[in-house]
């Protein structure tokens, strides 16, 4: 890990991001159409990373660049994944230094994915086997499907020589191997779980008692949390009873609650302000100094009609 800070947002920059950077600036004009065609583009931290003279447009929030309504504090977009808003972030979980990626899509109402191992340029590989898969399913006597078979697999030598190179394997082989949505992940102790589906980097004693993330039925612990949601009262106590913790010295419920409001606010204000307060209360007192500034700092941009908020291009 570099010790640069990554501007705007402090983090620090990882050393996975500017292996990203190198590698999509080293891109032949043949292998950056192939990166577009396997449906993914650069975004949010990139754009800034490769042109730092790009300064906000008036009226608009730096960090709120690549943020969607429902990115975790922690989240921090590189990647957009080309359907059903899917797109691919840095995760910050301690507010400092950079936890692997996360990913989900925006418009299916599906959880985060989150992959600790997970670097920018392993995100490319995990979507090119997919795609090399799908490849070799249509008519490889096509010249047009050969020609994209043989620019994939150019993508491919240009991936491995930034990263990945430890990993010989292709298609099928490749995800089975390496892609962690074809294995149940173990449970983390060290993390909680959320409704996002990401767990909450902390430990405590919360008001569910909820298990370690990767520990829950999530489809019933949905279930019952959205039905609790739709109590105003029985949130409003809940909050009462996070913030009166967190005051106590145990910032748990703070913490995952805070997130659970996030992700499910759905425009409703008393929800966000909800999430506000607790986020903030909980990222202090686990001295995370950086996202409790974040989620301040986007608060009010969260639900702009563009999530690029750059001007300068």
């Amino acid at each position: 890990m570099t010790t640069t800070a990554l501007h705007p947002w402090g983090f620090e920059t990882p050393d996975s991001l500017l292996r990203f950077r190198d590698f999509l600036a080293a891109l032949t004009p043949g292998s950056a159409r192939a990166l577009a065609d396997l449906g993914v583009s650069s975004a949010g931290v990139v754009d800034v990373l490769a042109d730092p003279t790009r300064t906000p447009l008036p009226g608009k929030e730096f960090r709120a660049h690549g943020r969607y309504y429902c990115d975790p504090p922690e989240f921090l977009t590189f990647l957009h994944g080309g359907s059903d808003g899917l797109h691919h972030g840095l995760w910050f979980d301690d507010g400092r230094t950079c936890a692997g990626v996360a990913s989900y899509y925006t418009h299916d109402g599906g959880g985060i994915e989150y992959d600790p191992t997970g670097t920018p340029l392993t995100t490319v590989r995990d979507t090119l086997e997919r795609v090399w898969r799908d490849l070799h399913d249509d008519d490889t006597t096509d010249p047009a499907v050969t020609a994209r078979i043989e620019a994939a697999a150019q993508l491919r030598t240009d991936i491995r020589a930034f990263e990945t190179d430890d990993r010989p394997e292709t298609g099928l082989d490749y995800s089975r191997a390496h892609d962690r949505s074809f294995f149940r992940s173990p449970a983390e102790p060290a993390r909680l779980t959320t409704l996002d589906g990401a767990g909450a980097l902390v430990t405590g004693d919360t008001i569910l008692d909820r298990p370690p993330h990767n520990g829950a039925d999530e489809e019933k612990f949905a279930q019952y949390l959205y039905a609790r949601f739709d109590e105003p009262e029985t949130v409003a106590a809940w909050v009462t009873e996070a913030r009166a913790r967190c005051a106590a010295g145990d910032p748990a419920e703070a913490l995952v609650l805070g997130r659970d409001l996030h992700w499910a606010s759905w425009g409703d204000p008393v929800r966000e302000a909800q999430a506000h307060e607790l986020l903030v209360l909980a990222y202090t007192a686990l001295d995370r100094p950086l996202l409790a500034e974040l989620v301040t700092a986007v608060r009010e941009h969260r639900g702009q009609p563009s999530v690029d908020v750059l001007g300068g291009r």
